[in-house]
């Protein structure tokens, strides 16, 4: 299946984390206090992972040379440079708040190299949720589960060949979770010039009309299975 969705006229984009490079670093947390999950004000299902709550402690894991810019966090947040997350505000960006600072407990390099110095100050934010959605018809998503609540747009993909926004929904958020995929972190073409302006490191971004899931080999099935992120 291959996809035919246009582009928008804003363009937005996917933003996966960037595997095997100098800056592939991995974060877990060791404080345990978690708080419960959004819920969706139509339906009432939980929607996404539960909450992290404060203190923020964890364990960073480095598997390239240097650590990179943004994280992966917990419950759906994300860990940002106490320098990015400064450079993400004066320049007015919007999507990330309540930025607070996490203790980093240990530092683990996973692969040779010599010992790594002290990490950067991470901070942690939780992305936006709630305006932008998915438009469900122009969106290429195999799945068995249809969408029961037009709010939340809850359906557990199978298989992804591109994504579309519906059109109305987007009030300028910069990073956002998209109603019908909470899952993956959406940034607008804002972000992606920031991104690309500070040299931030850890990640890649992926058009969302071109972004693809396929980890059993449903769109493609003489190919094995794989995912891209191309």
């Amino acid at each position: 299946m291959a996809s035919d969705i246009s582009p928008s006229p804003t363009r937005f984009f996917v933003l996966r984390k960037l595997r095997e490079g100098q800056h592939d670093t991995e974060f877990s947390r060791t404080s345990s206090n978690l708080g419960p999950a959004l819920r969706c004000p139509h339906c009432g299902d939980n929607i996404g992972l539960l909450t992290w709550r404060l203190p923020y402690q964890g364990e960073l894991e480095l598997y390239g040379k240097d650590f990179g810019d943004l994280v992966e966090g917990p419950c759906g947040g994300v860990l940002l440079t106490e320098h990015c997350a400064e450079s993400f505000k004066a320049e007015g960006l919007t999507g990330l708040s309540d930025f607070e600072p996490v203790e980093v407990t240990r530092v683990r390099r996973k692969r040779r190299g010599p010992k790594p110095g002290p990490p950067p100050t991470y901070l942690f934010s939780t992305p936006a949720y709630g305006n932008p959605a998915l438009d469900m018809e122009r969106s290429r998503i195999l799945s068995k589960t249809p969408v029961k609540c037009t709010w939340c747009r809850y359906v557990g993909p199978d298989a992804i060949d591109g994504l579309a926004l519906e059109e109305g929904t987007w009030k300028g958020e910069d990073i956002f979770r998209a109603r019908g995929m909470w899952g993956e972190l959406i940034v607008s073409e804002r972000f992606k010039r920031f991104a690309e302006r500070h040299a931030m490191s850890h990640m890649a971004l992926v058009p969302i009309e071109k972004y693809v899931w396929d980890p059993l080999g449903l769109l493609h099935p003489e190919q094995p299975p794989h995912s891209s992120t191309d």
